[in-house]
């Protein structure tokens, strides 16, 4: 671009260039950490939306615990709210930690934290552990000043040596308490069931419990989900936690170890962090805070369910008739009616045959599917969340039968069977789920989508074709008759040439086949062969199979313009010898 041989114009024009690029490259930069700005402000509101989420289930367990209208259920809700403290304190304890690291890091890069003010400084409401241990700070990173600088955040994040496969600071004593944070979370969970007593006391009930992994490796979302529930599965945890405890674990779970920019084993501290700017940096940690508010939310959510009060939410009815698909003239059949409801603000997910079904409205997943075959059992799944958002996933079925459109044009003059052969019959029963082909002089098998039928020695055969219900009653449909033959003859062929062509004295074979005009799929074979040249002296010279090497001899005496002839005993698929005779010129 400024090379010795532009001119001093073009070296002029080339530095402006570059001053442009690179001030289009700072405006690009603030752009950017504009962005964390807006996104962490965005995260911490959720932060509030997700803690709220929880205290108010909180609150109507404690509303449950002050009636005493049912004793038995109000002491329920008591012992279900020491395991909801429990979560609180583990919850306030990441929380608190995470708020420390953040303070940290803007203090290190040189941003005054100690005001508190709305809108005019960075902390807009200050961590306060007596009033709310659960609130994170509330800060606007609008007013941060070194917004770019990532040194700071780098070192007390990743360790002095900056090592991001192996971080050394205080990021890894964060990684390692939100493993311990996922662990004690999904146990307690497991371990929340409530029994009551003989004596009318309620306790927790010490048949469930939940030993947690240390999954933080696995391939892609579909390996960790198949880790995890192994993991559950392995231990004894009640049917109605089972999904909460996988999507819980699922939401805490991040992958250690990666590769970046071509570089494996990053650890995820190492990946989240490196030369990241101080705002991104708290951003990722205000995500994390979510992370454990939606998980808290979650497990509060579902020990309030517990004691009581619809799991479920609906806001719409509509009705509902399932019949069969596929009816005949005179059947009887019987159509279900129902009201279904559902909730308009959470359609389900449903699938089909693993991928995710787009179409979906009120209430109900369209699978448009193209029919093949004679029969398609089709399956899926269909998930619907609760009130706590925790999915809850069935399997269906649905068998479809296909049936053929059917229309009928009939040869008469052409119904035959042909005797030792394997004829291809292909029937239909239209309105039945199954057709059946039966006959009599006949042999008849099944073989895929057809029917073989093998006549007998009579002069005729006759062929019913039958519709069998899913009930197996069978109703005959049409019989018709065919007239038996024994397979037409073949003709002889010299190579390639056709009996009464032209034949070349460098051939070797004879054959026996359908000409193309005879759409027989039958297969003949020679047995035995004689050569005749008219005026040739000596016996004609013979032998077995469809080799005439024996003959090459005579062969190359013909003249051009002679007539060869052959006559030979071809045997075909029905087991008749016939004697087939070609000439061919020369």
């Amino acid at each position: 671009m400024a090379g010795g041989k532009e001119t001093p114009r073009q070296k002029m024009i080339g530095m402006m260039y570059l001053v442009l690029t690179a001030l289009l490259a700072l405006n690009v930069s603030k752009s950017i950490l504009d962005a964390f700005v807006a996104i962490e402000e965005n995260i911490q509101k959720a932060n509030l939306t997700e803690l709220f989420r929880g205290d108010e289930k909180k609150a109507e367990l404690a509303e449950t615990i002050a009636d005493k209208s049912n004793p038995q259920r109000s002491k329920k809700a008591e012992v279900l709210m020491k395991a909801i403290n429990e979560i609180d304190d583990m919850t306030a304890k990441r929380i608190k930690m995470i708020d420390d690291l953040k303070l940290e890091i803007l203090t290190a890069t040189g941003e005054e934290v100690t005001t508190v003010a709305p809108d005019h400084a960075i902390i807009r409401e200050k961590y306060d552990a007596n009033k709310n241990p659960l609130k994170p700070t509330r800060m606007n990173l609008e007013f941060v000043n070194g917004k770019d600088k990532y040194d700071d955040p780098m070192r007390i994040m990743i360790g002095e040596a900056t090592d991001i496969k192996r971080p050394a600071g205080k990021g890894i004593d964060l990684w390692k308490s939100l493993n311990d944070f996922r662990k004690e979370l999904t146990e307690r969970i497991a371990s929340s069931q409530v029994v009551v007593a003989d004596n009318g006391s309620v306790k927790f009930d010490t048949r469930y419990s939940f030993k947690a992994s240390n999954i933080n490796e696995f391939k892609d979302q579909k390996d960790l989900d198949t880790k995890i529930k192994k993991s559950v599965d392995a231990a004894n945890v009640h049917p109605d936690d089972r999904a909460a405890i996988i999507e819980i674990y699922r939401g805490l779970t991040k992958e250690e170890l990666s590769e970046v920019h071509g570089m494996s084993g990053v650890h995820w501290i190492g990946k989240t962090f490196d030369h990241s700017p101080s705002v991104a940096a708290i951003a990722s940690l205000s995500s994390l805070q979510k992370d454990v508010l939606a998980a808290r939310a979650q497990a509060v959510a579902l020990i309030r369910g517990r004691v009581g009060g619809g799991e479920y939410s609906f806001n719409k009815i509509i009705p509902l008739a399932y019949g069969p698909e596929v009816v005949n003239a005179n059947e009887e059949f019987t159509v279900e009616v129902l009201m279904a409801a559902y909730d308009s603000d959470k359609q389900p997910e449903v699938t089909y045959n693993g991928t995710e079904v787009t179409e979906v409205k009120e209430g109900k997943g369209y699978v448009k599917v193209k029919a093949s075959g004679s029969k398609m059992d089709l399956k899926g799944t269909v998930s619907i969340r609760n009130k706590s958002g925790i999915r809850k996933t069935l399997d269906w079925t649905k068998e479809v039968v296909v049936m053929k459109p059917a229309g009928s044009i009939e040869l008469p003059e052409l119904n035959v069977l042909y005797r030792g052969y394997p004829n291809k019959v292909d029937p239909t029963a239209s309105g039945f789920p199954e057709t059946v082909l039966s006959g009599s002089n006949a042999s008849i098998s099944r073989s895929g989508d057809v029917y073989i039928v093998k006549p007998g020695g009579g002069k005729s055969a006759t062929l019913t074709v039958s519709g069998k219900s899913k009930d197996g009653k069978s109703a005959s449909l049409k019989t018709v008759t065919y007239r038996v033959s024994n397979l037409p003859d073949p003709e002889l062929y010299w190579g390639a040439a056709k009996n009464g062509s032209r034949g070349s004295k460098a051939e070797t074979k004879l054959f026996a086949k359908y000409p193309p005009e005879i759409p027989l799929n039958a297969s003949f074979s020679i047995i035995s062969w004689e050569c005749q040249v008219p005026g040739a002296a000596g016996r004609p010279p013979s032998g077995t199979g469809n080799n005439i090497s024996a003959a090459s001899n005579l062969l190359r005496a013909v003249k051009p313009g002679s007539q060869v002839s052959f006559i030979c005993k071809v045997k075909g698929p029905d087991g008749i010898i016939r004697t087939r005779a070609g000439a061919f010129k020369i």
